[in-house]
Order: C-alpha cells, then sequence, then structure tokens
C-alpha cells in the first residue's frame, strides 16, 4: 500500500484502540450506577459476562475468516454490530435488555480489537511495530486518562446512557477510513474454505463452558454442562486435527513461544480484567465515593501500561522479550499481591498505587509475547495466531469475571447471613444519589469488603500462575525473516 494509504488505516486503527480503551473504562465505571438503577448486584457480573461471553467466542472465527477472505470486510462488518449493540445498550430499559444489546456489542468487538493488532503486524516490520507502539500506546493513553474521567462526568452529570453512546462518532471514522484506504493481499489457499465443523464446536464449547460458570440461578446443571464442554473441547481437537483449513490450526500450538503467550494471556487476562471488573464496585460502594472518583481510581492502571508499553517495546530488542515478559508479570503479581490486602480501612491512593503496578506489568509483558508471536509466525497464520492471542486474554478475563462473581455473590451472601443482615441493605450502597437522606448500614458495607477482598485474592493467584507460564518461554533472538509455507510448523520458536 502506499504511504498515504498507510497513515490513513494507522489513524483507523488508532480510533479502534481508542473505542476499546474506552469501553472497558468508561462501562466499568457507570456499571455499579447502571445496576443501581435497572436491578440487583446479583446481575452485576452479566453486564460485563455477557460482552466478553460474546466476544471470547468470535475472536477466533474473526481471524480465521480474515486470513481467507481479507482483513477489509471482517473488520466493517465486525464495526457495523459493535456500534448497533452500543445504541441499543443505551436505549435499553431493563438489565435483559442491557445484558442482550451488551451480547450483540461484543459480537462486534470480537472482531475489533483483534483486527486491529492484525492490520498492525500486516503493515509494519518489526522494527517499524517496536517504534509504531509508542503512537498506538500514546493513543490508549489519551483515551485511558479520557474514558474514567468521561464517564464518570456522564454518569454524574448527565446519563449513564452516553456512555455507549459516545462509541459513535469514533466507531464510524475508523470504519470510514479502514474501508477507503485499505487493500487486502489475502495469503492461503486459491479455493478458500471455512472449517464450519470446527467454528461450531469451538463456539459452542466455549458458550457451554461459560454459561456453566456464569448460571447463579440453577437453570442449569453446572457440572453437567462442565463435562458436556469437555467432550466437545475432544470432538474440536479430533476435528482440527482432520480438518484441511482448521479453524484454530493445533500446529501453532506445538511451538512453544504460541502456546506460552497463551497461558500467560488467560491467567494475566484473569488477573487483570477480573480486578477490572470489581475496582468500581469497591470505590463506590465500600469506600463511598462518586463515579468519577472509581473512574480516576483505575486511570493510573492504565497510564502505567501505556507508559511501560513504550518503554518497553523499545528496548525489546536489546533487553529480549523474555527476560521484559518476566519483568512485567512480577509487578503484575505484587500489584496483585498488594490488591488482595485491602480491606474497608484501604485508602484510595494505595488502591492507585497498586493498581499502577498491576498496569506496568501488564505493559511489559503483553506487548513482548504479541511482537515475538506476530514476528515468527508464518504470514499465513498472522491473523489466526493474532485473534488467538487476544482469544487466550479475553477467555482469561471471562473466566475471571464469572468465577469472581461467583465468589463474591457466595461470600457476601454467607457474610450477611452471619451478620443477620437483610440482604436488601446492599443495595442502598449501589445507589446512583447515596446522599439522598439513606444511612448505609456499616455491618452491610464491611460484608461487601470482605466479600470483594476475596475476589482479588483470586486475582494474585492467577496473576501467580502467569508468571510461573513465563518460564516455560523459549530463549530465543526475534529476527523477522521470510518462513517456508512447506515446512513442517508454522512457528519457528520450539
Amino acid at each position: 500500500m502506499s504511504r498515504s494509504r498507510i497513515i490513513l488505516v494507522t489513524i483507523g486503527i488508532m480510533l479502534s484502540l481508542f473505542l476499546a480503551s474506552m469501553e472497558s473504562t468508561v462501562v466499568a465505571t457507570a456499571t455499579p450506577t447502571i445496576v443501581g438503577e435497572l436491578g440487583g448486584l446479583s446481575h452485576f457480573s452479566w453486564v460485563f459476562s455477557a460482552y466478553m461471553l460474546a466476544s471470547t467466542t468470535t475472536v477466533p472465527l474473526y481471524g480465521k475468516l480474515s486470513d481467507l477472505y481479507g482483513r477489509r470486510r471482517l473488520y466493517i462488518f465486525a464495526m457495523v454490530l459493535f456500534l448497533i449493540g452500543s445504541v441499543l445498550c443505551g436505549q435499553a430499559n431493563s438489565m435483559t435488555q442491557l445484558i442482550l444489546a451488551r451480547g450483540l456489542q461484543g459480537v462486534g468487538a470480537g472482531g475489533i480489537m483483534p483486527l486491529a493488532f492484525i492490520l498492525i503486524g500486516e503493515m509494519f516490520s518489526l522494527q517499524q511495530r517496536t517504534k509504531m507502539q509508542g503512537f498506538f500506546s500514546g493513543v490508549w493513553g489519551v483515551s485511558s486518562i479520557l474514558g474514567p474521567l468521561l464517564g464518570g462526568f456522564l454518569v454524574d452529570s448527565l446519563s449513564w446512557r452516553w456512555v455507549f453512546y459516545i462509541n459513535i462518532i469514533p466507531g464510524l471514522m475508523a470504519a470510514g477510513l479502514v474501508a477507503y484506504a485499505w487493500r487486502d493481499v489475502i495469503i492461503g489457499a486459491e479455493k478458500p474454505s471455512v472449517d464450519y465443523a470446527g467454528a461450531v464446536l469451538l463456539m459452542t464449547a466455549i458458550v457451554t463452558l461459560l454459561l456453566a460458570l456464569l448460571d447463579d440461578s440453577g437453570l442449569f446443571d453446572k457440572w453437567a454442562m462442565i463435562g458436556v464442554s469437555v467432550i466437545l473441547f475432544i470432538a474440536l481437537f479430533w476435528v482440527e486435527s482432520r480438518a484441511a483449513d482448521p479453524i484454530l490450526p493445533l500446529e501453532l500450538f506445538r511451538g512453544k513461544l504460541f502456546s506460552t503467550a497463551i497461558v500467560h494471556g488467560i491467567f494475566s487476562g484473569w488477573a487483570l480484567f477480573g480486578s477490572i471488573s470489581f475496582i468500581p464496585l469497591f470505590v463506590q460502594s465500600v469506600l463511598g465515593t462518586s463515579a468519577t472518583q472509581a473512574g480516576i481510581t483505575i486511570s493510573p492502571m492504565l497510564l502505567g501500561w501505556v507508559a511501560s508499553s513504550i518503554i518497553g517495546t523499545r528496548i525489546l530488542l536489546k533487553v529480549g522479550y523474555r527476560r521484559l515478559a518476566i519483568i512485567g508479570t512480577f509487578l503484575l503479581v505484587i500489584g496483585s499481591f498488594f490488591m488482595s490486602q485491602i480491606d474497608a480501612g484501604t485508602d484510595q491512593i494505595s488502591m492507585m498505587i497498586f493498581v499502577t503496578l498491576m498496569g506496568i506489568g501488564m505493559g511489559f509483558s503483553i506487548p513482548s509475547f504479541l511482537i515475538a508471536v506476530q514476528t515468527m509466525v508464518y504470514r499465513r497464520y498472522l491473523g489466526t495466531a493474532t485473534s488467538t492471542m487476544q482469544f487466550s486474554r479475553s477467555m482469561g478475563g471471562t473466566l475471571g469475571v464469572s468465577v469472581m462473581g461467583a465468589v463474591l455473590t457466595a461470600r457476601l451472601s454467607a457474610n450477611l447471613a452471619a451478620s443477620n443482615l437483610d440482604p436488601e441493605l446492599v443495595s442502598q450502597l449501589l445507589e446512583p444519589t447515596p446522599a439522598a437522606g439513606l444511612v448505609v448500614n456499616e455491618s452491610a458495607r464491611l460484608a461487601l469488603a470482605d466479600a470483594i477482598s476475596a475476589v482479588f485474592v483470586i486475582a494474585f493467584i492467577t496473576a501467580a500462575l502467569a508468571l510461573v507460564s513465563v518460564f516455560f518461554a523459549p530463549k530465543v533472538e526475534l529476527d523477522e525473516k521470510v518462513t517456508s509455507e512447506e515446512s513442517p510448523s508454522p512457528v519457528s520458536a520450539d
């Protein structure tokens, strides 16, 4: 592509990253207010889980289809679904409507982020990617600052509905730029074929597993559904090992670099994104602050991620991706450990320091693995490999929110029962306007604080597992080169 087209596509990608950052911070800040207005605490995790379930399930399919049919049309389709879902979220009048709209929004989001990183990997060389990462991280940083503040302002001054409407303008601009400027170069089979059997099995297995983890109503037998999901995953393995062009190439997992990156993505995504989902609840409901203050608490985490990402990618080729990933994941463990020690007496400043450590850790480790995998994987597997890495982090975040939400509900119920408290007292902590003459029960506040602290203990455990996984990464020097399509493995780092 010409330089002018690359610039236009790059701007479109930056807008996509802006949307992604805004989505994670604005919605997390607004959720306690939304739950307080539309429904009970029992639906809290579903606001995140419906979105993450849909986006996680569709990520691998977007990556494979983009390898076969090109990035442009898939990107536009994903953005249109995301924007329609955003509008429907803003118009929701019940938790059921909101959760369904979040699901549609998630189906679109399942393509936006991985396709953005796929475009980056396809347009730029290794040296260029390490330099351009500063620009992409800068956009993430600006939106990280604006997101929580804008989200808190919209919730406190206007309405929580505007946190969804805010996506429309940048989304349309991003779709327009990519649609105009991007030119696909499809590398793969002469007659593209889609592994529909593998796609159906993959999506069904993931949905079954997550529904088993998410369901608190007793509607499904959890263990029976987990058993069904295991059977489906076994069937998926059998189908993919025999498919001519599998939706999830098993050859990728034979490379130690790729498999380590996937395991690290699952555990680090669980620790970080699970924590992000519950920090606003703690800050607003336990510390008694506003949505704006909750957003300010999250901002240092994202800023730390941005700063360390810029620094890390600049020194990656000198330090080595593996050493940088170890340092970053160690900082994630330290930050999550301090978060696991918080209680009702913890101040907001301390929390901001702890989450900053977690953000710095992610900024060093995640780009290291992404650049390493994109450098070593064959070009024809670029979309699948990149989207699968995104899938691992999304899957980890989805599992984190699901399991941590279940622990929160169970621990809170036990605490309230032990203190002979009415569960309805907790709803006072979620009121959008707590200053309206309500006297919040102190015991209920302490019960909620204890329940949320248990959630952060789980985040610490998964962060520690992420650190263990990094030591299995191969010690290789990154060197971008042309690899043979006839070679036996698509990943050269074993």
